[in-house]
């Protein structure tokens, strides 16, 4: 079975491209909404970066925030994403509908699916709360726990979470339990033996597989979408990977499939929908467009998104936006490991500090994720040496909090059962003076030592002069309340002391096609593509500076919503 005829293989309404959140929205929708619907997914497991996130989905005025009395409104929502938002980056049609869709998207799936269900977070902050229409909790939500025993043969093939995201052996934990264990809060041990208690004794589970059955965060949520498209018998077909979109008189009418080591040519009747992921698998594509220095390897991102719907719709000329954006995340590069490990919580923890290679603070560590490494980016090209930065520690730290997922504390994993390959300068440095651990890690010996100084008088006074940590509410989510007294600053003084190289990466890439508000992808004169949506990583990010937790999910559902509504003419 080749191409070389225009011979159909396979005919459906609705092909979907990937098989994560935005993707399996989509196919429901369109499937409710009287479609054929057919997903391919280029993975041998179902999930794409929605699977290994932590799920969370950032949609102000749902219904569970609503349950829950939260004091919101879409007038706040619209104030605070336009004062956080890139001034004239975004289209303002794009962020109305955003507004107005996303609880009526929330209400859709929780109205007319028996699975996809989500928890209110109540106290998990917008990530810059002092802004107008800002607050402090109820407007993410994460995907409530389901176990694996439901999706049945199908849960061999449903995408892992991040080592980063799990506890030792791959035992899952929520995002509110995240919190606690995360940053070793009051009560955090008790919550870990119950979990590993909860993992031991699932003796069905057990029997078959290690992987924990109590799915949790990404892939959790996921696997509530899975369920929802077996429900309605809607096939997804793995080890898929898209070659091609078919393009006949200027519509896109179908694509070119790898199956079975064959090339079979999918017409889709009513449209595609694209929702296969960015491009931070792709180094040609990183240094095009990403700022340099940039590596795959610093990438926390999927596999297998390689930039395929980018290249696959050139043809179409279509509109590109934001490429040089990505949702960035300081990551480690922990040898011999095939994903770098994000560094969310450990480097804003009291104890720790961040610094360039000459010793000195460049910003706030326990601002988000996202805006921490646009200020080391920034700070770069403008002649700071903060690529890579690196995270300083003390043994104190390092006996009470666990690092990037992998470095656990010392009282659970001493130094002496740290792997040998882990102790170098482009990971991981030990040593038992701070001018010591700068000579061993190339950073500026006098340099670090005044920086250790300045920074142990802040956490003394308990203010930081110098770049305010501690001081937004956001800052203060993933911190240590007991540490007085400001709960993100304590002195670094016990050695043996630490440092951990951290790198400029990303979650994924956020800059692709330009869509409109029904999610049909527009070209270079910004018209309508016949045929052709996407939603999620591969279009352009409609909330780049990220505005709460969920920042991502959120936008790929909504607009995978809209897209699959459009294309079967539900509005």
């Amino acid at each position: 079975m080749t191409t070389e005829s225009n011979e159909w293989h396979h005919e459906y309404d609705v092909v979907v491209v990937g098989s994560g959140n935005g993707a399996l929205t989509s196919a429901v929708v369109a499937h409710d909404g009287g479609a054929s619907v057919l997903v391919i997914e280029k993975a041998e497991r179902f999930g794409g970066t929605s699977a290994s996130s932590g799920g969370g989905v950032w949609i102000p005025n749902n219904r569970y925030a609503k349950a829950a009395g939260a004091d919101d409104s879409p007038e706040d929502a619209r104030a605070y994403l336009k004062a956080v938002s890139p001034e004239g980056k975004i289209d303002p049609e794009l962020m109305e509908a955003y507004v107005e869709h996303g609880p009526a998207m929330i209400d859709y799936l929780h109205e007319n699916t028996d699975w996809v269900r989500y928890l209110n977070l109540e106290h998990y902050p917008d990530y810059f709360t002092e802004a107008p229409g800002g607050k402090v909790g109820h407007r993410s939500m994460e995907p409530e726990p389901v176990h694996a025993s439901e999706l049945g043969e199908d849960f061999a093939t449903l995408g892992e979470q991040h080592l980063a995201t799990a506890m030792p052996g791959g035992i899952n934990f929520t995002q509110v339990e995240g919190q606690f264990i995360l940053a070793a809060l009051p009560g955090w041990i008790t919550m870990a033996i119950r979990l590993v208690l909860n993992y031991l004794f699932d003796f069905p589970t057990r029997l078959k597989t290690m992987r924990d059955g109590r799915l949790t965060m990404g892939s959790a949520g996921v696997a509530r979408l899975r369920l929802a498209l077996k429900d309605r018998n809607i096939p997804l077909w793995l080890n898929t990977p898209m070659q091609d979109v078919v393009e006949e008189g200027g519509r896109a009418a179908g694509l070119v499939v790898k199956k079975d080591g064959q090339s079979i040519r999918i017409k889709a009747n009513k449209g595609i929908i694209l929702a296969c992921g960015g491009f931070e698998r792709n180094q040609a594509l990183r240094e095009k467009h990403l700022p340099n220095p940039t590596e795959a390897s610093w990438t926390a991102g999927n596999l297998h998104n390689t930039g395929d719907a980018l290249t696959a719709t050139e043809k179409f000329s279509p509109a590109l936006h934001q490429m040089d954006w990505a949702w960035w995340f300081t990551t480690a590069v922990i040898p011999g490991r095939n994903k770098a490990h994000m560094s969310q919580v450990e480097k804003g923890l009291p104890g720790s500090m961040t610094v360039n290679s000459n010793g000195e603070r460049f910003s706030n560590e326990s601002q988000n994720y996202v805006t921490f490494v646009e200020d080391q980016l920034r700070e770069y090209q403008a002649g700071n040496p903060c690529i890579p930065c690196y995270m300083v520690f003390d043994a104190d730290f390092r006996y009470k909090r666990p690092v990037v997922g992998a470095l656990l504390q010392s009282k659970f994993m001493p130094d002496w059962l740290v792997p040998k390959s882990w102790w170098t300068p482009s990971f991981l440095t030990r040593a038992d003076s701070i001018r010591e651990l700068a000579e061993k890690a190339g950073i500026d010996p006098d340099g670090l030592e005044a920086t250790q100084a300045r920074f142990n008088e802040f956490a003394r006074a308990g203010e930081d002069q110098d770049f305010h940590r501690g001081e937004s509410s956001y800052d203060r989510y993933y911190a240590d309340p007991e540490n007085k007294p400001n709960p993100c600053l304590g002195q670094i003084n016990k050695p043996p002391f630490y440092c951990m190289a951290l790198y400029p990466g990303e979650m994924g890439t956020a800059g692709g096609l330009v869509i409109d508000a029904n999610g049909q992808v527009l070209n270079e004169e910004k018209a309508p593509i016949p045929g052709l949506y996407a939603c999620g990583n591969v279009t352009s990010a409609l909330l780049p500076r990220y505005p709460g937790p969920g920042s991502t999910l959120g936008p790929a559902m909504v607009f995978g919503y809209l897209a699959a509504r459009h294309v079967t003419g539900q509005s």
